[in-house]
């Protein structure tokens, strides 16, 4: 038995961002992204790789102003077309984890899709940006990610020294984990929660 398409597209326009973002949670990893930041665009192209989601992406953002609009604004965008495209969550595993090393760099991510939001964060980094990207805003992402999507989400450095390989391990391993909790499984009947519902 096929399941239908678990796909979404998601728009949203303010007078800081105006952005359009389709998901497939069923894809093979092709990403198509334009935010109009170079080490961002790398990270997402990296979390729909290796989460072998189909990921288009094209964001207008004030990067006149900064990049906190255009990244934020990002995090909410995917976690909600995450939200849709999982539907009423019949079937999937729910749960994820991994611990992701990047060289010299570890990232453990966990994930529950059970429709509670709440979000613990664990990262430093030795400098205040990264290829263009501000990397106190990789909190910001996944913060609006883990709400709009209504996901408890929990994201932790645990060593590293490169703050591209922390930052890049914590997109791979996002990825990862989702991947794993958005599976599904012929043994689930329903929803797998004892209140009938996620």
């Amino acid at each position: 038995m096929s399941l239908p398409p678990r796909t979404a597209t998601v728009s949203r326009q303010t007078r800081e961002t105006d952005i359009t973002l389709t998901l497939n949670l069923d894809g093979t990893g092709k990403a198509e992204v334009n935010t109009g930041i170079g080490f961002f665009d790398h990270m997402l192209d990296g979390f729909a790789r290796h989460g072998l989601f189909d990921l288009h992406l094209n964001v207008q953002g004030d990067l006149q102003v900064d990049c906190h609009h255009t990244i934020e604004d990002t995090g909410i965008v995917l976690g909600t077309a995450l939200r849709q495209a999982l539907g009423d969550k019949a079937g999937i595993v729910r749960y994820g984890s991994t611990l992701l090393p990047m060289d010299e760099a570890l990232v453990l991510c966990a994930v529950d899709l059970g429709g509670r939001p709440y979000f613990v964060y664990d990262a430093t980094f030795a400098g205040p940006s990264c290829g263009g990207m501000d990397t106190q805003m990789a909190r910001e992402f996944f913060y609006a990610v883990s709400y709009a999507a209504g996901m408890n989400l929990h994201l932790k450095v645990l060593y590293g020294e490169n703050d591209h390989h922390k930052l890049e391990g914590m997109f791979k391993a996002f990825a990862k984990a989702l991947d794993a909790a958005t599976r599904t499984d012929p043994r689930i009947e329903g929803v797998l929660s004892t209140k009938g519902n996620l």
